[in-house]
Order: C-alpha cells, then sequence, then structure tokens
C-alpha cells in the first residue's frame, strides 16, 4: 500500500506540473496580457504604452522562465524603474522581492493579485476557508440523507416507499444548481421571508437565516445523485446468497441489512461521494456568485472577469490538486472496504 501511495504522489506531481503549465500558458496568451495591461492604466492607453507596462513588470520574458519563477525554480528578478533606472519592486502592493529571489510556488509565494491588490495567498486561503465551511455542511446535509434514501429505497425494490424516492432522487438530480437556487430564493426568500436571499452577511457570521439556502442549493442535487448510487448497490447487495443465507438462519430483517448488507452496500457510494468534492469545487462557483457568498468560487469568477493571472493560477493549482487527492483518497478508501481489491 505504500509504494502504492508513494507511485500515486508522483503521478500527482507530474499531473500538476503539467495541467498548470498548460494554464499558465492559455492564461498567458497575447489577448490576456493586453486586457490586463488595460485594465491596470487606462482604456485610452497607447499601444506603446500597453507594451511598456507590460515590459516594465515582467510579462515579456521567456515563458519557460516565467513559469519556472512562478514555481520557484528559477529566482525572480525586479523589474528596473523607468523613472529612475534602479530595480525595484513588480507591484508596490505585495512582496515581490527587489533583488532576484527563489520565490514561487515551492517557497509558498503565489504571486500578487492585480485585481484585489493584494498577495494572491491573503486572498485565496481566506476563500478557500469560507468554501470549506460551505462544503462541510453540504456534505454533512447531503451524505446522511442520501444515504437514508438510497438504503430505504434499495432494502425492497419495487414497493411504493422505493418508487416514491427514486422519482424524487431523479427530478433532484436533473435540477442544475442554478434552477434550485432561483426556485429556493423565490420560495423561501420571497415568498414567505423565511431565509435571506444573500448569503454575503455570512462572512461576518454564519446564521440559519444567511446559510441555509446557498447549502439547501448544493445538497439538493449531491442528494439525488449518492441515493440512487446507493439504491443500485442496496439493490444488488439484497439478491446475494449470502443475505438468503442469513434470512434462511432466522436473522430479522433488519439485522440482516444493518449486519451484513450495509457495509457491502456502501462501497460504490463511497467513491461516488469522494467525487463530489471536485464536484462542489465547480458548484460553489455557481452557487457562490449567486448568493454573493466570497469563498473560493466567488473569487475564481472575479479573477477570471479581470485576467487576475497569479490569482487565477493559483485557483487553478488548488483545483487539481484537490481533484488528485480526492481520486487518492477514493483508492485507497476502496481498497479498506472492500478486502477483495488488492493493490496490484
Amino acid at each position: 500500500m505504500l509504494s502504492f501511495v508513494l507511485r500515486r504522489l508522483g503521478t500527482m506531481a507530474l499531473t500538476m506540473l503539467c495541467l498548470t503549465m498548460i494554464v499558465f500558458f492559455l492564461i498567458n496568451l497575447e489577448p490576456n496580457l493586453k486586457k490586463l495591461a488595460i485594465s491596470q492604466t487606462e482604456m485610452h492607453t497607447s499601444a506603446e504604452q500597453l507594451e511598456d507596462w507590460l515590459v516594465n513588470h515582467g510579462y515579456r520574458q521567456n515563458f519557460f522562465v516565467r513559469y519556472g519563477q512562478w514555481l520557484g525554480l528559477l529566482p525572480k528578478q525586479p523589474v528596473t524603474d523607468p523613472a529612475t533606472g534602479k530595480p525595484t519592486q513588480r507591484f508596490t502592493f505585495c512582496n515581490d522581492p527587489a533583488v532576484p529571489t527563489f520565490s514561487g510556488v515551492l517557497e509558498g509565494d503565489f504571486g500578487c493579485s492585480t485585481k484585489f491588490k493584494t498577495t494572491v495567498a491573503s486572498k485565496l486561503f481566506p476563500a478557500l476557508g469560507a468554501t470549506g465551511i460551505l462544503m462541510f455542511c453540504v456534505l454533512a446535509v447531503m451524505v446522511p440523507v442520501s444515504l437514508l434514501i438510497g438504503i430505504l429505497a434499495g432494502m425492497r425494490e419495487g414497493s411504493r416507499t422505493d418508487r416514491v424516492l427514486s422519482v424524487a432522487s431523479i427530478a433532484s438530480t436533473a435540477t442544475p444548481e442554478y434552477v434550485s437556487g432561483v426556485i429556493f430564493t423565490v420560495i423561501f426568500a420571497s415568498w414567505l421571508g423565511w431565509l435571506n436571499g444573500s448569503a454575503a452577511s455570512a462572512s461576518q457570521g454564519i446564521t440559519f437565516y444567511n446559510f441555509t439556502l446557498p447549502v439547501m442549493t448544493l445538497a439538493i442535487y449531491g442528494i439525488g445523485y449518492i441515493a440512487r448510487m446507493t439504491r443500485a448497490s442496496m439493490v444488488e447487495v439484497m439478491t446475494q446468497q449470502y443475505i438468503r443465507t442469513a434470512r434462511l438462519k432466522g436473522i430479522s430483517f433488519g439485522g440482516v441489512v444493518v449486519k451484513h448488507a450495509l457495509r457491502n452496500a456502501l462501497i460504490a457510494p463511497f467513491t461516488v461521494i469522494m467525487l463530489q468534492f471536485p464536484w462542489l469545487l465547480t458548484g460553489v462557483v455557481i452557487v457562490e456568485v449567486m448568493f454573493r457568498y466570497q469563498g473560493f468560487g466567488y473569487t475564481l469568477v472575479e479573477a477570471a472577469g479581470n485576467n487576475d493571472i497569479d490569482l487565477l493560477l493559483g485557483c487553478s493549482l488548488v483545483s487539481v490538486f484537490i481533484v488528485l487527492i480526492t481520486q487518492l483518497i477514493s483508492d485507497v478508501g476502496y481498497a479498506f472496504l472492500n478486502p477483495r481489491i488488492r493493490v496490484q
């Protein structure tokens, strides 16, 4: 198992290297650099002045040199102050060095946010913390409810309970977040007035009033998907020979479900639950913008809309890492849940 994990970690590092290089290339295409230069100067700045800004802030260096500097494998070079001709910081509002220094991702320096006028780390990690709270609340609601629905539906295939719960699961899965979010806002915020249609105040303090709508919007979609997978797994397990044998020995139906069927039925849903983390990262982009909750998704949209290169790269790095690490945890957990699985 240890060698398997080490091999996967090596593969993850190589994957992150390749993907971040692709993202770095796409973000630094000429139209994006021009847009950045315009946003940092003035709309009526001449082409020569825009070019001077890009040169003075280091955006015209060789692609691989800049990528190496961002990673921290090459030293960051200070830029030259056009007024004095002396080396100076690339951005005065950031911690960019005024002398050649190894300062990149490997050293914990994610760069400067040109949109928020601060370091990427000081903006990205609080946003990740806010999204982490949202994701925890969503999972705390989504996982128990979906497993309960799936188990109840799968215990007696074809029953009225199974049909009702299955239809509800399909309906929730077929409803995207931006539709359910609007429906919930109209019903619970506009008509009934029970909840707040904006989660902006949740950054100062989370309450039931301002935090329920984004949690409901994200959870309702995942509940249907996980419930359907749990039901299918439960139906398959309940038809196995060892379940019939346990019933013939006189074990009650509830005892058979709890002691024999439940663990085997949860193997497939466990993998699905772990794969919800990458989905939640994309789902929060819609939900956080819709409810104005300033987390990772809201920050990503702001960075993309303003071509904040370093912040976009930081968001991409975090997204790739979460996707890869959840896949690793899923594979390891699957091997522990199912003894028949061997790493080889």
